[in-house]
């Protein structure tokens, strides 16, 4: 019995690993990707983009931006002179927060009257919202501690009456369902999308109908996208379903327009799938492609801004996020659904969807030529 045992499982090692393909997703992948994403993950709030509006423009003004700025939390990448362009860049994402100091900031202070700082933050991301909140009111608080030691030579109980009035934009009660109900379904159609596509056509392979599908006069470009179509309709009454509910259950309303959620959403998914149907066409075995689209999934959701944040991240990883379609997809869905913005806004993040999903398309198609060949 041992013996046989022994002969069998010397048979099973050497059929995982005579491919070169297996043995890369059973070893090499799970370390890189280990390395990679122990860099990468991290809960905390750091290099939070911040604008400061500041018309006053004095010694004290500019103390308190300090104050914002010294830390590794705040990173100030726009200071205003009005608050003119604060609706804009919290609408496209490129500020997380704003300071907005009032005009008269330093005749007030030295006059000792009470000055109030208005920090506005995006609460689309409730979480990172409520930390960055706890952020302001210590800075505020460490300015007054210093002002007051100046005044009287020490720290003491002199107070400065500066005060910090928050709001969060888009989300009012930094309730987690609105940042976390899109997202998740956006985690689900690229679940969908990778695991069952991914076997579309090795499942042809295995199955010996592929060469029957090939002596018929369809083209190799028609095949792929017969191939895709309905997935992308199953996915898309998969969205519509899940937005039913997100709407009956957790009362998420969509803010923006229907039909540029549908078209984004349409152009991600069919990314997802290209994606799906090139690790497809590469793979021999069912098995293959299931474990190649499962090492490409993770990484995917992990490296998307769902859970951690990709400023936090290293450079080199943010830079290959930009090739992560999930990354783009959140961004248009939270500034549609959340915000209520429209593609003045969205364009980038539309754009690189685009560019994604025909790149992947494309080297499906070629991918599956050279394979028949």
């Amino acid at each position: 019995m041992i013996l046989r045992i022994r002969q069998m499982l010397h048979k099973e090692f050497l059929q995982m690993f005579r491919d070169v393909r297996m043995r890369m997703v059973v070893l090499v992948m799970p370390l890189v990707q280990m390395t990679v994403l122990a860099f990468a993950l991290t809960t905390d709030v750091k290099n939070i983009s911040t604008a400061v509006v500041d018309p006053d423009n004095s010694p004290e003004s500019r103390r308190l931006v300090a104050e914002f700025a010294g830390g590794d939390y705040f990173s100030v990448t726009r200071r205003l002179a009005t608050a003119n362009p604060v609706q804009g860049l919290l609408d496209a994402g490129r500020v997380r927060a704003v300071v907005r100091i009032p005009p008269h900031f330093s005749g007030d202070l030295r006059s000792g009257k009470a000055v109030t700082v208005q920090l506005l933050v995006d609460g689309t991301l409730s979480n990172d919202a409520a930390v960055t909140l706890n952020y302001a009111s210590q800075a505020v608080a460490r300015f007054n501690r210093r002002m007051a030691a100046d005044r009287t030579g020490a720290v003491a109980a002199v107070s400065v009456p500066l005060q910090v009035r928050t709001r969060a934009w888009y989300n009012p009660n930094l309730e987690s369902k609105y940042y976390f109900v899109p997202g998740l379904i956006a985690v689900m159609l690229i679940l969908i999308g990778l695991v069952l596509a991914s076997m579309a056509i090795v499942r042809e392979k295995e199955i010996g109908t592929i060469e029957q599908v090939m002596v018929t006069p369809i083209r190799r470009a028609e095949f792929i996208v017969g191939k895709t179509l309905p997935f992308l309709a199953t996915g898309m009454v998969t969205m519509t379903l899940m937005f039913l509910i997100a709407s009956v259950i957790f009362g998420i309303r969509i803010q923006g327009s229907l039909l540029l959620l549908y078209a984004t959403a349409a152009i991600y998914i069919l990314g997802n799938l290209s994606l799906a149907l090139l690790v497809s066409v590469t793979a021999r075995t069912q098995q293959q492609a299931l474990l190649t689209a499962f090492f490409i999934l993770v990484p995917a959701i992990l490296l998307s801004g769902f859970i951690f944040p990709i400023r936090n991240m290293p450079e080199a990883v943010q830079w290959f996020t930009v090739l992560n379609p999930m990354r783009w997809f959140l961004q248009v869905l939270h500034g549609i659904v959340v915000k209520g913005v429209g593609i003045s806004i969205l364009w980038r993040p539309i754009g690189a969807q685009i560019i994604l999903a025909a790149a992947f398309l494309v080297l499906a198609v070629s991918r599956f030529r050279k394979t028949l060949e």
